[in-house]
């Protein structure tokens, strides 16, 4: 098996070069910016604590929230990527709660810029890292919670083919409430030549 991390994957897509790779201290500034000129798009699908003011200090700043998800992707729980399009921070890709035993299994979580949306950057996004997922670390299952409102969110996952596998009710709590959210599922045997090879051959269907 290879190192799990620091990896960087790129693909080289019909619409750019999309790259998944560590999130870093020094992408501070453009990430900062990026949320900031999309804050209407993002805060309304994000989980948030049920327990506001509970942590001492506030927030964390960047540097501290990257150098967090650089320890967890360290200790193997989560794979934090900041997601590139054509050399350009567009968004972030969390492969997190992985896990290994009888289960073999994770979640993916994602966010992009309203600007790339719609341009197969997520979808490839998420196929790159779901095959390095059941490739290199040898996982069975990959699953993607999504609130049912989030049109763009869900076309991702049915351009995948992922599979509908229902309503979790009550399941995450986002901005003040605890929301239902639909879960997306795929295992291994699904694709065996790989989740990135069946998105390929479906743009090309459709093109």
């Amino acid at each position: 098996m290879s190192k799990p991390w620091p990896v960087t994957l790129r693909e080289d897509a019909v619409d750019g070069s999309v790259v998944l790779r560590p999130l870093h201290r020094r992408d501070g500034h453009d990430w900062m910016t990026l949320r900031a000129r999309n804050a209407s798009w993002l805060e309304r699908w994000e989980a948030t604590s049920p327990r506001p003011g509970t942590g001492a200090g506030g927030p964390p700043t960047f540097g501290e929230y990257a150098r967090i998800l650089a320890a967890q992707a360290r200790a193997g729980t989560s794979l934090p990527f900041a997601v590139e399009l054509d050399g350009e921070l567009v968004g972030q890709l969390t492969v997190s709660s992985i896990t290994y035993g009888s289960l073999c299994s994770a979640s993916i979580g994602y966010w992009v810029g309203e600007h790339v949306a719609g341009r197969g950057v997520i979808p490839t996004a998420v196929a790159m890292a779901t095959d390095y997922c059941f490739q290199v670390l040898g996982l069975h299952r990959i699953e993607i919670n999504i609130r049912p409102e989030n049109g763009p969110s869900i076309r991702v996952v049915e351009k995948l083919g992922l599979r509908d596998e229902g309503l979790r009710e009550r399941y995450l709590h986002i901005q003040g409430h605890w929301c239902d959210h639909r879960t997306f599922a795929i295992t291994a045997e699904e694709v065996p030549d790989g989740l990135l090879a069946r998105w390929q051959e479906t743009r090309r269907a459709a093109s």
